[in-house]
């Protein structure tokens, strides 16, 4: 169960990224990194580790946006 619930927020954090890759809309990855980490967490409280990995490529992905953008783009 928590396998699929850290599954689902990967996905709702995935699509939040995908406007944050926008100029000038990169100060949504701050909203998406602690959503990235809470599914994280619920990952690795699961026996599965398709959420946990998931979250985790999102998470980089928007540190390295973050990044890229000096923190504020």
């Amino acid at each position: 169960m928590l396998n699929i619930l850290s599954i689902l927020i990967g996905i709702i954090a995935l699509l939040l990224a995908i406007p944050a890759f926008l100029p000038l809309l990169g100060a949504l990855n701050w909203l998406i990194v602690p959503i990235a980490l809470l599914g994280v967490l619920l990952g690795f409280l699961s026996s599965s580790n398709t959420g946990r990995n998931l979250c985790l490529v999102v998470l980089v992905i928007c540190i390295i946006r973050l990044s890229l953008g000096g923190g504020i783009l």
